[in-house]
């Protein structure tokens, strides 16, 4: 059986843990609400934006919309896949669920003959991806929380990787916010852009119906020209801010787990200190018991 001190030693230990952890976990949670309040002023824009695009890209014709170089289809020969990862850890499942489907994407996209390259924003994924032998060929890590100013850089940087023929498909993977609990690992296609996600109404649409039409100016060419690199830096920021949710969530939840089972291992330890205590104490009643019969005789 432990000693006394030993069994002190590591309640003191559980329950300095035990103070990190709950700190950790009124941490996320507050950083949480933040990116729930980001999440849901971005989402109706870039709602906006999706409909806007698909509208305007629909009504230009398929001459129009070919000749723009973001919605350019060509023969896949290299993919590029944006993995969102964290910078730390203590997120629970949050990482290792992105590192799994990453690996499993890759195996898939080589097995059908393409080329792939690792866009990296997160250590965790990075450096999971690199000690399987994926080199990431454009990484971002070490940001912190995510910025427009960040959305912007990246989208830049695959926009031209795309429209130089450096990649011919771009795809983002990344964990999409549910709720504190849930996260669902999420594929987006992210380049070239698909403007016909769903038919545009008939001009005799029924009324009730959207059934709107719009006076462009200058153009609709000037338009998608301005258009298609703003929706790409929405999309990119809706998964960043996605991303960010689900891994403040994720800690919040993992953090407030370690801190049940520190409260739990306490009271074990307080069980058995007890029970060690009560057993010196009784060896220590039988000795002198002992002692003083010894005397007697």
């Amino acid at each position: 059986m432990p000693s006394l001190k030993s069994i002190r030693r590591r309640i003191t230990s559980v329950k300095s843990t035990q103070k990190i952890t709950r700190a950790m976990k009124m941490v996320a949670a507050a950083r949480l609400n933040r990116a729930q309040l980001r999440i849901k002023a971005l989402r109706p824009y870039a709602v906006k934006t999706a409909e806007v695009l698909r509208s305007l890209a629909g009504r230009a014709g398929g001459d129009e919309e070919g000749a723009h170089e973001l919605l350019a289809q060509r023969p896949v020969k290299r993919v590029l896949l944006l993995v969102l990862t964290s910078d730390r850890g203590l997120a629970g499942a949050f990482n290792s669920s992105i590192q799994r489907a990453a690996e499993r994407k890759i195996a898939e996209l080589k097995g059908e003959g393409f080329e792939v390259l690792i866009g990296a924003l997160g250590r965790k994924g990075r450096d999971y991806l690199k000690r399987r032998g994926f080199e990431s060929s454009h990484d971002w890590s070490g940001h912190g929380e995510p910025t427009a100013e960040l959305a912007a850089e990246i989208a830049r940087a695959v926009s031209r990787a795309f429209v130089e023929g450096d990649v011919d498909r771009v795809i983002v993977l990344f964990n999409e916010f549910k709720s504190a609990m849930t996260q669902k690992v999420t594929f987006l296609p992210l380049l070239p852009i698909e403007t016909a996600a769903e038919p545009l109404p008939a001009a005799n649409a029924p009324a009730g119906k959207n059934n709107s039409d719009y006076i462009y100016e200058p153009s609709q060419a000037a338009l998608l020209d301005r258009l298609l690199p703003m929706y790409v830096e929405v999309s990119v920021f809706r998964a960043m801010l996605d991303s960010s949710a689900s891994e403040h969530g994720a800690r919040m939840t993992a953090m407030d787990s370690a801190t049940n089972n520190a409260k739990k291992m306490i009271g074990a330890l307080t069980l058995e200190y007890n029970r060690a205590r009560q057993a010196a104490i009784t060896k220590e009643l039988m000795e002198i018991i002992g002692g003083a019969e010894a005397i007697k005789d």
